[in-house]
C-alpha cells in the first residue's frame, strides 16, 4: 500500500520529501487549498482548543489503500474517509492523518457540497480527534460535529475556498 501523496507539517513548516515518504510529484487533490492553508487553519484550531502545535503527518490514499491501513492498523475490514493516528504527547499535538481522496469525492456527492467543503471537514475531523474529541456516541458525535461547524466557519480567513 501507498500513499498517493504525503505531507509532514511540523512547527510551522512543512518538511520536504525525504527518503522515508512517499511523494508523488503530480499528485493533484481535486480541491482548492493547499497544505500551507491546511497547516494555518489546523494550528489556528490547535490554538482554540488549548493545544500546542507539535507534528502533524498528513498520507492521502486511494479506497483500497487505506482500506489496508484499516485493517492492518485498526482489524476494520471497511471503507472510511480517515483515520487518525494520536500521537499526542500531553498536551501538544502529535499525529497522522490517513485520508481517503476517493471517500471524499464520494461523501461530497453524495451530500450535494463542493468537493472542498468535504475535504475540509473530513481534515478537521481528524484534527478534532487529535485535540481529544471522539465520536462513539451521540453526544460524542453532535459535539464533533458543532466543532466542525464552528472551524468550517474561520476556514476562509486562512484561504480555504471551495
Amino acid at each position: 500500500m501507498r500513499a498517493l501523496k504525503e505531507v509532514a507539517i511540523s512547527d510551522a513548516s512543512i518538511k520536504l520529501p525525504d527518503a522515508n515518504m512517499t511523494t508523488a510529484e503530480s499528485f493533484p487533490t481535486p480541491w482548492l487549498f493547499h497544505e500551507p492553508q491546511i497547516m494555518e487553519w489546523l494550528k489556528y484550531v490547535a490554538g482554540e482548543e488549548g493545544k500546542t502545535w507539535g507534528s502533524l503527518h498528513i498520507a492521502y490514499y486511494s479506497d483500497e489503500d487505506l482500506l489496508v491501513v484499516n485493517r492492518s492498523y485498526l482489524q476494520h475490514d471497511y471503507y472510511t474517509d480517515i483515520i487518525t493516528f494520536d500521537r499526542c504527547r500531553g498536551n501538544r499535538i502529535h499525529g497522522d492523518l490517513a485520508i481517503s481522496v476517493e471517500r471524499i469525492a464520494d461523501h461530497a456527492q453524495e451530500l450535494g457540497v463542493p468537493i472542498g467543503q468535504e475535504a475540509a471537514r473530513v481534515h478537521v475531523h481528524g484534527f478534532l480527534h487529535l485535540c481529544g474529541y471522539g465520536d462513539g456516541t451521540e453526544k460524542e458525535k453532535r459535539t464533533m460535529r458543532e466543532l466542525e461547524e464552528k472551524y468550517m466557519a474561520e476556514a476562509a480567513r486562512f484561504g480555504m475556498t471551495w
